[in-house]
């Protein structure tokens, strides 16, 4: 078993230069300047299902351009930030994870407020608005969204943390900066599970995409399970 020295990862036996601070950095501030962008526009689209879909799209850019961000600082191959394939049974165990992810959280949302179907309102207005808004709600939440924040949050942040600290350290920092990303709301403790067991399948399989299955299949359960309940009551 090979193990890595600070700023370095590994590869098919190829010691790689991992993502760093300045990566982070690059990144984070590409990220940010995305949310204010955001927070300013976002509100203009007045109708709910509209913004739910464009919320879901917007995610999804503003981690890819984090991601452009921090891989044009110091090029050094895509491998090195986790893009190569992952193996059957990382797509296995991901998808499970997913289900248990959406699972915890729909569980203490029940505890709490008596409610499991709530646990992700900002997906429901659009997935509720007819056919055409589900396909695109789907299409940018469990396709483009996962893309876009695994990309920055696990590519680069947790990836240059694993790299630098304790593989806990990583994992909980991380997960931390994803969900306040999220925003102080209720959609924050959805955030941190996720990003926990996203950067836990990262370490393990060190392949990006099975996180993006985790996080696909995460937002595809938020989108279906609160509309098969509302269609059930109808």
């Amino acid at each position: 078993m090979m193990v890595n020295t600070p700023g370095e990862t590994a590869t098919g036996g190829v010691r790689l230069k991992a993502p760093g601070w300045p990566e982070i950095l690059a990144g984070g501030a590409a990220y940010g300047a995305s949310c204010l962008l955001v927070a300013v526009l976002l509100p203009l689209a007045k109708d709910a299902a509209v913004a739910g879909v464009v919320g879901l799209l917007v995610s999804g850019a503003m981690g890819l351009m984090a991601f452009a961000a921090a891989v044009l600082i110091r090029i050094r191959g895509l491998a090195a930030v986790g893009v190569r394939r992952a193996r059957p049974r990382h797509f296995v165990v991901a998808a499970m994870l997913g289900l248990v992810a959406y699972a915890i959280v729909a569980v203490v949302y029940m505890l709490v407020s008596g409610d499991a179907q709530n646990v992700q309102t900002s997906y429901q207005a659009a997935a509720a608005a007819g056919w055409w808004s589900l396909v695109l709600a789907l299409v940018a939440g469990a396709i483009i969204t996962p893309l876009g924040e695994e990309a920055f949050f696990r590519r680069v942040l947790a990836n240059a943390l694993f790299a630098r600290y304790h593989a806990w350290i990583a994992v909980v920092a991380s997960a931390a900066v994803f969900a306040v990303a999220h925003g102080i709301n209720p959609i924050l403790p959805v955030a941190f599970v996720v990003g926990v067991l996203a950067a836990l399948l990262f370490r393990w399989s060190g392949s990006i995409w099975s996180g993006v299955v985790l996080h696909g299949v995460n937002n595809t359960t938020a989108l279906l399970v609160p509309l098969l309940f509302a269609l059930a009551g109808a």
